[in-house]
Order: structure tokens, then C-alpha cells, then sequence
């Protein structure tokens, strides 16, 4: 009779828990799949960045090219993107901004686009300098260049 007691007594206390071993082997099986997705979570993470950041650059150039039908030309390197907000001096009457609905976003990373007119290869060039924040780079910390 004390045995079927004793019995029913570990059969109701392990019923009612996992084990410390138990929870172990949870952990690792949960570590090892973090492990295994994370790395594949975060790359896609930075392409999307980069994808932003393109997106983010065709919007400029399409409201620099609204900008340029307006007043006649692109805004001068000093004037920047912010001629797409307020009106500058230069641009006169002609001007019919403001061109962007809000302020000039920062690029992905929290950097500011560099404008420059005339660019390189065309009459102007926005450029993200991406992750880095620096010219040059590869991979995420790549230039991302209008164009």
C-alpha cells in the first residue's frame, strides 16, 4: 500500500513540470534555430535598405525633374535639395514648390543624400554613402548614386 502511495505521489509531482534537463534541451533546439535564421533575417534586412534608398533617390529625381520644367534648370549644388521646399532667390517667380511632400527624408542608415550639380555623368548626382556613411565601400557600406 506505501508503495502505490509513493507512486502516485512522483506520478502527480512529474505531471505537474518539465525537468531541468528538459528545459535544456529547449533552449539549445531554440539557439541553434535563431542561429541558423538570424544571419538570413539580417541580409535581408541591408538588401531592403539598399532597395530604399534607390526608391528614396528616383523620388528626388523625378520631383528634380518637375523642379527643372518649373524654373528652368536644376538646383545649384548650394541650393541643394532643400530648393525642392522653399523657394530660392534664384529660381524667381517660376518656382511652383514646394516639389516634395514632406521635408528631404535621410537616407536608410540616417545620413543626408549629397547633391551636386553638375554630377559626373549626368546634370546632376544624388548619392547615399551608405552604411558607413563613407565614400567608396562594399557590399551595404556602398555609394548608392543617381543615375
Amino acid at each position: 500500500m506505501e508503495v502505490a502511495k509513493n507512486y502516485r505521489q512522483t506520478a502527480a509531482h512529474k505531471a505537474g513540470g518539465f525537468t531541468l534537463l528538459e528545459l535544456l534541451v529547449v533552449i539549445v533546439i531554440i539557439g541553434l534555430l535563431a542561429a541558423y535564421v538570424g544571419p538570413k533575417y539580417f541580409a535581408q534586412l541591408g538588401k531592403s535598405e539598399v532597395t530604399i534608398a534607390k526608391a528614396q533617390i528616383e523620388a528626388f529625381e523625378k520631383s528634380l525633374d518637375t523642379y527643372r520644367l518649373d524654373v528652368g534648370r536644376y538646383p545649384t549644388t548650394e541650393e541643394g535639395l532643400a530648393a525642392l521646399l522653399v523657394a530660392p532667390p534664384t529660381a524667381g517667380a517660376k518656382w511652383n514648390g514646394p516639389y516634395l511632400k514632406k521635408g528631404v527624408p535621410r537616407d536608410p542608415w540616417g545620413h543626408d543624400y549629397v547633391y551636386k550639380a553638375p554630377g559626373a555623368k549626368a546634370e546632376f548626382d544624388i548619392t547615399s554613402l551608405g552604411r558607413d556613411g563613407k565614400a567608396g565601400g562594399t557590399g551595404e557600406d556602398a555609394d548608392i548614386t543617381s543615375q
